[in-house]
């Protein structure tokens, strides 16, 4: 069974890594356990995770959202 690293979720999802960060806080997808790995712990996401993760996203994600560009005032 292959594992993934969350940075490789959030690049497989074309998402930023901080958003998955919100996602799995705000418990929108589920959070894979944290493993300690040679003295750095990690989460392993399974391909099971990642199907979650990506229908998750198919529903409930538009895109970037931010502020709107302002128009330049003439002089």
């Amino acid at each position: 069974m292959k594992t993934y690293s969350t940075v490789q979720v959030a690049k497989a999802l074309e998402i930023g890594t901080d958003t998955l960060h919100r996602w799995m806080r705000e418990k929108k997808v589920p959070t894979p356990p944290i493993r300690s790995i040679g003295g750095v712990t990690v989460r392993l996401w399974s391909e099971d995770d990642l199907d979650k993760a990506k229908k998750y996203k198919t529903q409930h994600y538009w895109g970037r959202g931010g502020r709107k560009k302002r128009k330049k005032q003439r002089k």
